[in-house]
């Protein structure tokens, strides 16, 4: 483990990080936002207001321009304020140096900039602002399907190793390349053997950068789980590629079965992550408090693991997570933002005005949310 991860996983103390913060957050036509410019501090920011008011699309417009991806799993129209034919994104990012950022997108245009020239390539843009979000759609990571939890790795990767992106952008490609001529009534044996060459040298690629990952990575999650759930259960992460020893040779010997099904089903794009709590799946034998306490461990993990690595805390955003945890979780929750709070690191949360969590004390900025107004309050 880089040993910036472990010092902070072991919380000794403050470490001495690079400040990131988002200073100044634009909307157009975002959502409920018709117009939006607010200036943001370092530090703690507590977004409160009713249901459906907007705190959660501030949460999302953050993470947008990071990832250039919704949390919520939806695509850019749906982003768009009701009526209008696009939507604006864009803010000031203050860390080494300022970084501006600006996107558009519409049915017809999207648009990226950062400081004034349109990106050309996402590994020169991916890293300008980092962050880690919570929410209630992480108990997927638990719950749902291996490929949310190939997603959650592949992000890991995708903020730390800078040409794992692309890696796994051309890798995708050769799959559904592949998968197209597999739907061919007669399949062109030369073209296929073409991509399963690509496909076996790109993939040992990916499963060794996530093999790689996942036991510098588990500890910090053992160690979150351990603090939230106070010891109650001992976490286990394996990673479980699809490929067992040879890809090349498994993928040959699929071949039977891919004529039947017309797809590739050998390969990264198969791989899962076992999440075991004394040693039984979580998904299947976890009760719905310890599911949704490995969730937030897992993403703790991740913004220590990001904190770690480069050397700044990523902005935390949280999304009313702390409502959902009992008095104990909540409590093993609070060293991460107290963490947060030591290196002066940006947290952003959103709540109602009953279940703000009292215990982050009032060295704050709170703001009150109605109908797509952000107004600070005192």
């Amino acid at each position: 483990m880089n040993s910036n991860a472990k010092k902070l996983a072991d919380f000794p103390g403050i470490i001495h990080f690079l400040r990131v913060h988002l200073a100044h957050l634009r909307l157009r036509d975002f959502r409920n936002y018709a117009r939006l410019d607010v200036d943001f501090a370092p530090g703690f920011h507590l977004l409160l207001g009713d249901n459906a008011q907007g705190k959660t699309n501030i949460l999302e417009a953050v993470y947008l321009m990071a990832t250039l991806r919704s949390f919520r799993g939806v695509g850019g129209a749906q982003m768009i304020r009701h009526g209008q034919k696009g939507y604006f994104v864009g803010g000031n990012v203050i860390g080494q140096g300022e970084h501006e950022i600006k996107m558009y997108w519409s049915a017809r245009e999207r648009n990226l900039s950062l400081d004034g020239q349109p990106v050309k390539k996402l590994t020169d843009y991916l890293g300008a602002l980092r962050t880690v979000v919570f929410c209630t759609e992480d108990l997927q990571l638990v719950k749902g399907t291996a490929r949310a939890r190939r997603r959650f790795l592949d992000l890991l990767l995708a903020q730390t190793q800078p040409g794992y992106l692309p890696l796994l952008q051309r890798y995708m490609h050769s799959v559904r390349a592949r998968n197209a001529l597999l739907k061919q009534r007669t399949t062109d044996e030369a073209a296929l053997e073409s991509f399963s060459a690509e496909l076996v040298k790109l993939g040992n690629e990916i499963i060794r950068a996530r093999r790689e990952l996942v036991p510098k990575f588990s500890p910090l999650a053992r160690l979150a789980y351990r603090r939230i759930s106070n010891d109650a259960e001992e976490l286990r992460i394996e990673y479980q590629p699809s490929v067992k020893n040879d890809f090349a040779v498994e993928l040959a010997q699929s071949r039977a079965r891919e004529k039947t099904f017309r797809s590739t089903l050998v390969g990264p794009h198969r791989d899962d992550l076992q999440l075991l709590l004394n040693e039984k799946s979580a998904a299947q034998f976890g009760s719905e408090g310890q599911k949704r306490t490995l969730a937030i461990a897992l993403k703790m993990a991740q913004a220590e693991f990001l904190a770690g690595i480069h050397g700044s805390p990523p902005i935390l955003l949280i999304d009313d997570v702390m409502g959902e945890l009992d008095v104990k979780r909540r409590s093993g929750f609070l060293p991460l933002l107290e963490q947060a709070r030591k290196t002066n690191g940006q947290v952003f949360m959103t709540c109602t005005e009953e279940n703000w969590p009292s215990e982050l004390g009032h060295d704050l900025q709170r703001w009150e949310v109605v109908r797509g107004t952000l107004v600070a309050s005192k």
